[in-house]
């Protein structure tokens, strides 16, 4: 019999590697960014076409490559940055695998360019399916041009599961951000479609992370510094009001590489304690700069998860930086004693107090309780004028005239009590609201115990999802249009949304450079709170988490139905009540919020006697 086991071709094998390097768009952006960076540029370019399945190109004014290093960048595991074992674990450059561009050329077309500054000429390069077209003199500036052209042209299958344009531009962005931060001393640039996103100049860091995560976070900010024998850390922490209801703006940096770490985010989460609600996260962009002896970057192909040789010490850091940072810029609740001048104007402050009205104060019962011996408990007798009133209040009126007068001043609301659900609510159902977050309503041998914020999500998810699928919801313009300021990366997915929030009754139109004017709101949305439930709205739909796969559309109706809910501890009226539980009862189903939580429990009487011992 034959031998089964033969080798793969380099072709195919470099295409099989690029599954693990190359995943989308975002990872070419990452590892060309990161060349970029160890190749000492000072200018760094971004272009893309269509969120960059036709063209991603980076273009740099870096050292440049000689003809032979152009042509061997492209060969598997060639790299200029290790050449012993013992230099991996000296690594301080972004790339050492040699892994990056001979993935990008086994799934792309590829054209570079690159030139030395002591070279007369430059070199281009065409390479596609690994496999080099066209190699010839050519002259360009110092530098290096890496242009991707139609990822994944040879593995349609791949092409097919890249997402929408607007979902991958969202990728790119992150990792344009991740990179950009780390290094604000290199101007970069990115374009998309011909329109420019970013400008980001020379600066420090702290205009370039206001730059990235919107100008709202200028005033906004701890700075964070601590330096030790074993790592420094340096970087900028939120003020506790920055915190938000998901995980947004949050970046770990070790040496100057972005890492996803739950252990680390853990240590700053603690420093927060007491200071900020436990379903908050605060912002955060902290750098750590550590022996590369302590740290393995080599534990997986993308270089955003390392490991610690101590991650104990490294994370009792990490808290004790933050909380010293909190402490130090006095983030703590604080009494304020000085008067508010609006209150030294008001009359009774302001004008004299004459003797006429000291003599009227003094003669008083409650001047007296204060002011003479064994007047704290005394109660004056009233007069039988004082009483005449209350008498009156308590004489029985006639049945006839007592209801009478009850319809003349209950407004009817219930007209029509039956519900699809079976449940009645009219004037006469006793409704009781619990710590502010639940409705008793009683039925003939149970009572619902009614989650209201449950509640009105599935009435809002309802009513949003009928607009959808039929006619949009009425929008009422704004006077005085509000106007938003997004970051970069959340202009680029309002801008994905637009469509969907009109005819979910939000006009909203872009007013260049990531600023949008909200020009109108739903009829019923109480005007004032409108940049607010935008706001979160898009912050829940960014990190909108499900094991489902669902349309944009619906993620945002659940991540406004979920933002614009009555929240948990509000108070509401009888009247409120009674609405709200005559909309949930018209609801199908009424029993379970968008979430697939319960928006009630029942209670049945003999339940109830069997916990009492009956």
């Amino acid at each position: 019999m034959p031998d089964k086991i033969v080798l793969l071709p380099d072709n195919i094998a470099n295409q099989i590697a690029a599954g693990e390097v190359i995943q989308r768009p975002a990872s070419a952006v990452k590892e060309l960014l990161e060349n970029a960076v160890d190749a000492g540029a000072t200018e760094i370019k971004l272009i893309i076409v269509d969120a960059g399945k036709t063209l991603l190109q980076v273009v740099d004014n870096g050292s440049g490559m000689s003809e032979t290093d152009a042509r061997m960048c492209f060969e598997r595991h060639a790299t200029s940055k290790i050449k012993s074992i013992e230099d991996l674990f000296h690594i301080k450059t972004m790339g050492f695998r040699g892994e990056a561009l001979a993935s990008i050329a086994a799934v792309a077309q590829v054209e570079l360019k690159s030139k030395r500054a002591e070279d007369d000429a430059g070199t281009l390069l065409e390479i596609e399916n690994s496999t080099v077209m066209r190699q010839e003199p050519v002259a360009v500036p110092n530098g290096t041009s890496i242009a991707m052209k139609n990822l994944f042209f040879n593995i349609p299958a791949r092409r097919n599961f890249l997402k929408s344009n607007a979902a991958e531009m969202r990728h790119i962005v992150d990792e344009f951000t991740r990179v950009a931060m780390s290094f604000p001393h290199i101007l970069f640039t990115l374009t998309s479609n011909g329109q420019q996103l970013f400008h980001l100049e020379i600066g420090t860091l702290k205009q370039r992370v206001v730059q990235l995560l919107g100008n709202h976070y200028n005033a906004k900010m701890v700075t964070v510094k601590d330096d030790t024998d074993y790592l420094n850390i340096y970087g900028f922490t939120g003020k506790p009001e920055t915190a938000k209801k998901t995980r947004g703006d949050q970046y770990f940096f070790v040496n100057n590489r972005f890492i996803k770490s739950a252990y680390l985010n853990h240590a700053v989460m603690n420093a927060y304690q007491e200071m900020i609600p436990s379903d908050s996260f605060p912002m955060y962009v902290l750098f750590i700069e550590i022996d590369p002896e302590q740290v393995d970057v080599n534990v997986h192909p993308t270089k955003q998860e390392i490991k610690f040789e101590d991650e104990k010490i490294v994370y009792a850091f990490v808290q004790a930086a933050v909380k010293h940072a909190l402490a130090q810029f006095s983030i703590t609740p604080t009494l304020d004693f000085n008067l508010d001048a609006s209150i030294q104007n008001l009359s009774s402050v302001s004008k004299p107090f004459t003797s006429d009205q000291q003599e009227t104060a003094a003669a008083s019962p409650i001047y007296k309780g204060f002011t003479q011996q064994h007047q704290a408990h005394f109660i004056e007798r009233p007069s039988s004028s004082e009483l005449k009133h209350w008498k009156e209040f308590y004489e029985p009126v006639k049945k006839e005239e007592a209801l009478f007068e009850y319809e003349k001043t209950t407004p009817q609301i219930f007209s029509s009590p039956k519900s699809k659900s079976g449940f009645i609510v009219d004037e006469h159902t006793d409704l009781a609201q619990v710590l502010n977050t639940y409705i008793l309503y009683p039925t003939e041998n149970s009572f619902l115990l009614i989650n209201q914020q449950a509640a009105h999500e599935r009435v809002l998810y309802q009513q949003m999802s009928g607009a959808v699928e039929g006619s949009p919801i009425a929008t009422q313009s704004s006077m005085f249009p509000p106007t938003l300021e997004m970051s970069p990366s959340d202009a680029v997915i309002l801008n994905e949304l637009l469509p969907y929030f009109k005819i979910l009754g939000f006009l909203i139109e872009p007013f260049g450079n990531n600023t949008f004017v909200i020009q109108g709101t739903p009829a019923d949305l109480e005007t004032g709170n409108e940049k607010q439930i935008v706001d979160f709205t898009i912050e829940q739909y960014k990190h909108f988490n499900t094991e489902i796969k669902i349309s944009n559309r619906e993620k945002l109706v659940r991540s406004l139905a979920r933002q614009r809910a009555i929240k948990t501890g509000t108070r509401l009226t009888e009247r409120e009540m009674r609405q709200l539980l005559t909309d949930l009862f018209e609801c199908t189903p009424f029993n379970i919020a968008p979430d697939g939580n319960p928006t009630y429990l029942e209670f049945k009487q003999e339940q109830i006697e069997r916990m009492f011992g009956k």
